[in-house]
Order: C-alpha cells, then structure tokens, then sequence
C-alpha cells in the first residue's frame, strides 16, 4: 500500500523534529526526494532514512543545525498567492528556483542597507502571477511559446495585463533530458515520447521545465495524460534527476548543470533556454531595483556565476523587452 512506503511532509517534519516548511524546502533544492500525489506532497520512508544517513556522514551536520542555515541563508518564503501578508518597505521577495537567485540575494543585501531579502521558490508561472497580485517584487521567467519560438516575452504580455515591465536577462541555460546511464532505450528526443515503453517523471505545474514539455507535446500532437508517469511530479531538477538515476523513470526533463550533479544520469541537450527577470517599470528608478541590476552587470557577479558553471552569460544584464 502506498500509506505504508510513503509520508506527508508534516510526518518527516515529525521525524526530523523540523518545521514542515524545511521539508519543502530540503525537496526544492533536491536534498530530500518528493513527489506530488493530487495536489499533496508524498515523500518516500527510504528516502527519508537516506537524507538521515547522508546527514549523520558530513562531519558537524545535524538536521536541526542544516534548518537554521536554510531559514537564514536564503531568507526562504513559501510564496502563495491567496498569502495575506503584507510586507514592510524593507522586506524584498525575489521569487525563482535557480541557485543564481540566491547569490543575487546575498549580494543585493551586502550591497543594500536595511533591505532583508526574502526568497520564493516557486516555478516561472506563478512567479509572474505573483508579480501581478503585487506579492513578490521580482520574478524570473524560463518559459517557452511553442508558436513564437520566443521565450518569457509572450508570457509577461499576458499575465501582467496593463502593467509596464521590464524583462532583464540573467543567463542562458541548457534543457534536456535526463536519461540512464548509457541511455538503454536509445532516446533522441520529443519524438521518443511517443512511444508506448517510455516511462517519465514531471515537474510541477507551472515550472518552467513544464510549460516546455507542454507546449513540445502540443505541437507533436501528445496529450500528457496518455503517457506513462506524467502526473508524478518532482519540485527541483535534482529530484527528477534522481528519480530517473534511480530507475523509477526512463526521462526526465531538466538542465545540464543539475546533471552533473547526480551520479548514474546522461544528458540529453535538447534547447537553448533563456532564463530572464521581470521587473515592473515603474520600479527600476527605486533604490533595490537599481541596485539589483547594477549587480547583474557587474564583472564580479558575473565572475561568479562563471565559476560555478553550467551558464552563458553572454547577455547577462541586457534589457531585452519593456512591455
């Protein structure tokens, strides 16, 4: 039975003696394998005694230790956009899911005084959405239209109705497939997903990675629900990645650099992606919005997203649209 192998996430944040917001965020980053069941997150029991035997092995590592380092790190918020907060004028949510984001963070608040930097991980569509209801101040976008072959511009036309934006570019990155070491069903590409002996793990709805595989589908003709394993979902490129190194799926779809993070996965290359930020106009002349992009321009900034690899930053802080 599937109540006896698998967990909610408040029944690991039980056992970790964590709060359950830390188990999405361990799952985000693919530190603690997760799937999507409906609309809940189900976390396997041997997936949770393999994070604590990886924990107990790094010298000086306790899990208790590993949340406070989360919560203050990358100031994460768990980002929804029935959230009735309100945030104070010091308070800054940049809203995206790449490690990117998270050095931007550290330096806009080592650069900005007073400005806490607070971190949403939730996918490019919600990102945007997030924008629009005025929860977040920053959104990043990697989403695809099948029919423009353009990236973010047709997304931000229309779900930031009426509203003036910017869309400044971070990075561009490689998405592909994830496949088996060795790849021993021979896939190639979109096409493969046709067939019958193909079993995949997803991301979740909203995610850039899933609008691809989305719009590839609709325009190869595929509906999703005919293929074997689409509605399991993983929250990061890791997890997918995993799941797949694991054998649980023959594809996965994700980016090169989380692929040469997991042992037992080749990589597929497929496309060129662009991973960009959306910003209001009427924003750009205020003090954090200044500062962010001065940073994205920056030889230092750029320095160190070249050592960490996996990006072309050929464009790095170029103003591509103003909607």
């Amino acid at each position: 039975m599937l109540e006896d192998t698998s967990l909610t996430a408040q029944e690991v944040a039980d056992i970790l003696k964590i709060t359950k917001n830390t188990v999405y965020e361990l799952i985000k980053r693919g530190d603690l394998n997760g799937y999507k069941v409906g609309k809940k997150i189900r976390i396997d029991v041997k997936d949770v005694e393999d994070y604590k035997n990886k924990t107990k092995n790094r010298r000086g590592t306790k899990t208790d230790v590993q949340e406070k380092n989360i919560s203050t790190a990358t100031n994460s918020y768990a980002f929804s956009i029935n959230d009735t907060k309100v945030y104070s004028s010091s308070e800054f949510v940049i809203c995206g899911q790449d490690v990117l984001l998270d050095i931007l963070s550290r330096y806009l608040e080592l650069n900005s005084q007073g400005i806490h930097v607070l971190r949403s991980y939730a996918g490019s569509f919600n990102a945007l959405l997030g924008l629009y209801h005025g929860k977040v101040q920053i959104a990043t976008s990697h989403l695809w239209d099948g029919d423009s072959n353009e990236y973010n511009i047709p997304y931000v036309r229309r779900m930031l109705p009426g509203i003036p934006s910017l869309i400044i570019h971070l990075a561009c990155r490689t998405q592909g497939f994830y496949v088996q070491k060795g790849n021993p069903k021979g896939i190639k590409g979109w096409e493969d997903l046709k067939r019958p002996d193909i079993n995949i793990v997803n991301r979740e709805k909203g995610s850039g990675s899933r609008v691809l595989l989305d719009e590839h589908l609709r325009l190869i003709g595929v509906p999703g629900y005919t293929i074997k394993g689409y509605h399991r979902e993983c929250v990061s490129h890791l997890a997918v990645a995993s799941t797949v190194a694991r054998g649980e799926a023959d594809i996965g779809l994700g980016n090169e650099k989380s692929s040469q993070q997991v042992q037992g996965v080749d990589f597929i290359p497929l496309q060129k992606e662009r991973y960009e930020l959306v910003m209001k106009k009427e924003d750009m002349h205020k003090k954090p919005f200044k500062a962010i992009i001065d940073i994205i321009r920056s030889e230092e900034f750029k320095m160190e997203l070249s050592g960490i690899g996996g990006y072309d930053l050929t464009e790095t802080g170029k103003l591509i649209a103003e909607l």
